[in-house]
């Protein structure tokens, strides 16, 4: 299985998607953006406003970004507003408004101190959304409801073997193929089963990539929150994802303290964050084999294998 590669587009083709999206003809400045690992994407001004549009050849990449845009400002949390999504050919696109500054990971580590308690208060805002509404765990669908009844029902079909359709059809053949080691994933996966059902009480809105690259900065305040694999589940599980991001700095500590502060207890913290630990790691593990990233797969492998001991 080869690394994959994000699609190709023409920009006399998005130049015309944008105009009829947008109702207007005033597109400049359309220039492709770095970062996107499953995506490509452009930045463009139109009548005095910032947006992009970011283009995807997996079924349904941006179904639910309409509702999860919809969801979160409309609780506060700085997430770009959805202009307009669609489908050209094989390739589904979607245009937002754009987060104005840098990605937090550009920030010196001055910087990165300055803005971590407002990180963690968007962090919280985020995962204090109320999802009571919907139903359902795991992926969030068009209709604002979980695909699967339980969270330990998202984790079986999220790593099942035989999947169609979606990013990881036939993912096992890097079992095969590759430097993935199957015996190592599947010790991993018994942990994560071990420690599943401490995360199965908890049902929470989670953005599901809540790291650097997906946070913006004017450098000396957070702007946005942008992108995201965004499901129902335990709220630690967006914790997890920023940890040990932020270089020195220690998340985990600042984020216990903000609850502190506001007078909550997190009830089998440890065991949830254990939890949350294999799921993304278990995750990042097969993409990270996926996309070629031998020694990002080799850093994690050491970190997961020696989490615990067993």
């Amino acid at each position: 299985m080869t690394a994959y590669e994000k699609p190709i587009i023409q920009t006399t083709e998005i130049e015309q998607i944008l105009t009829m999206q947008l109702g207007t003809s005033l597109i400049t400045e359309l220039m492709p953006m770095t970062g996107g690992n499953l995506s490509r994407v452009f930045s463009f001004r139109f009548d005095g406003r910032e947006g992009v549009i970011k283009f995807s050849d997996l079924a349904g990449a941006y179904d639910t970004e309409r509702f999860v845009s919809g969801l979160l400002t409309g609780h506060g949390v700085p997430f770009p507003r959805c202009l307009g999504q669609g489908q050209v050919n094989e390739l589904s696109f979607s245009i937002l408004e754009r987060v104005p500054g840098s990605m937090l990971i550009d920030c010196t580590d001055e910087q990165k101190k300055a803005q971590l308690p407002e990180l963690i208060r968007i962090l919280a805002q985020m995962n204090e959304v109320q999802v009571d509404k919907t139903r359902g765990y795991g992926w969030i669908k068009p209709d604002g409801n979980g695909a699967s009844p339980t969270w330990m029902a998202h984790i079986e079909s999220f790593f099942a073997e035989d999947q169609t359709g979606n990013f990881w059809e036939g993912w096992y053949d890097l079992f095969k193929t590759t430097f993935l080691e199957k015996s190592v994933f599947d010790e991993c996966y018994a942990r994560l089963l071990h420690y599943a059902p401490f995360n199965e009480p908890h049902r929470h809105f989670v953005h599901g990539d809540f790291q650097p690259w997906n946070i913006m900065s004017s450098g000396d305040r957070i702007t946005g929150v942008i992108d995201g694999n965004c499901v129902y589940g335990d709220y630690l599980l967006d914790l997890e994802t920023l940890s040990g991001t932020l270089g020195e700095l220690d998340v985990v500590a600042a984020y216990q303290q903000h609850v502190q502060e506001k007078g909550f207890e997190i009830p089998n913290f440890e065991e949830r964050m254990l939890g949350a630990s294999y799921f993304k790691g278990l995750d990042a593990m097969r993409f990270y084999t996926k996309m070629g990233w031998e020694e990002a797969y080799h850093g994690l492998r050491h970190s997961l294998i020696n989490l615990v001991n067993k």
